[in-house]
């Protein structure tokens, strides 16, 4: 199968990449610069120049291709077109950037999306698209069948989810893969370093109350084959689950980052949360367990890496990368 994969030289695209290579099919990855040309290069797959704000780039590349795996997101101000930006800086109250950076990446997602399914619609080919367990309901275990939750920290971005299902009506084996909030193994820049670098920071890991909010994580080469098995057998309108462990108390995370940086684990108010983790304060303070249970039966997938606990535990990289890490606001 000849494969187009956008955010296929990130963190889990590269392995996503090698994935579908090891398994016979064709690559073509988009890329946006000539760094993320010779990562992909080196992988063993093809390129195509473009980025998410070209609509007509995506539709090309989609329409010369057998499937599309969409795991490409806007992760910062600096990869909003500088008109579209200085609209989020100036276009109201200081107190609203957020809300307007989460406006805009979201749409700008959105067009991507319908670009590339307008392209392969009526035709019966796959397009598999990537969210997150972030943007379920609190406090109880979230499955496949259930829909995201309005209250959710990471429910912005969990509306396109919809737009995305309305494919599956119009000719596109579209589905939805929700990923866990960590997703970690080497060269891992997303949450976890993020926590580790502000543990460094402030001289001790910090956690919300009791710590006992849960995160479902999972390793990036387990996310990398379930992405494989959906862009192969998912089913139009299916939903499946990233996610290996379905939830580790973020207590423990702290602990662990605590203990291999030599810091203590402390507890944390709401508001020193808050000015701790600016951004990622409601999202370190949520419990968000989630099960793959239905998606293992479905696709016949089974996660198989070290469990988060572990990776942190035995992997030194973790404690370098994170020195200078600049993790992402999380699509999660």
């Amino acid at each position: 199968m000849r494969v187009f994969v956008t955010g296929a030289s990130g963190f889990i695209g590269q392995a996503v990449v090698r994935e579908l290579i090891g398994a016979g099919h064709q690559v073509i990855g988009l890329a946006r610069s000539d760094s993320a040309a010779r990562t992909l290069a080196k992988l063993g797959a093809k390129t195509h120049a473009g980025s998410l704000h070209e609509p007509d780039t995506l539709r090309a590349g989609a329409a010369g291709a057998d499937g599309v795996i969409h795991l490409a997101f806007i992760h910062g101000p600096g990869d909003i077109p500088l008109g579209r930006r200085l609209g989020v800086i100036l276009g109201g109250s200081p107190l609203g950037i957020v809300g307007r950076f989460g406006t805009a990446i979201t749409t700008a997602d959105r067009c991507a999306i319908d670009a590339m399914a307008g392209a392969l619609k009526g035709s019966g080919r796959p397009l598999v698209t990537v969210f997150g367990t972030m943007g379920m309901a609190a406090g109880r275990t979230a499955t496949e069948d259930d829909e995201p939750d309005p209250r959710s920290p990471g429910w912005m971005r969990s509306q396109t989810e919809a737009a995305v299902k309305a494919w599956a009506e119009r000719g596109v084996r579209a589905t939805v893969v929700r990923l866990a909030p960590s997703v970690h193994g080497d060269g891992d820049h997303g949450l976890i370093p993020r926590l580790i670098a502000t543990a460094r920071k402030h001289r001790s890991a910090g956690y919300v109350g009791d710590g006992a909010n849960r995160w479902s994580a999972i390793h990036r080469l387990d996310a990398a084959l379930l992405l494989r098995l959906a862009l192969e057998q998912g089913q139009a309108g299916a939903c499946y689950h990233g996610v290996a462990e379905e939830g580790v108390a973020f207590r423990e995370i702290a602990e662990v980052i605590g203990r291999r940086l030599n810091l203590p684990a402390v507890s944390m108010t709401p508001k020193e949360a808050a000015r701790r983790f600016s951004w990622l304060a409601p999202f370190a303070a949520y419990d968000n367990p989630a099960s793959s249970r239905l998606t293992q039966q479905r696709l016949g997938w089974r996660p198989t890496h070290p469990g988060l606990l572990a990776d942190l535990d035995g992997a030194p990289p973790y404690f370098e990368i994170s020195r200078t890490s600049s993790a992402p606001v999380p699509g999660q």
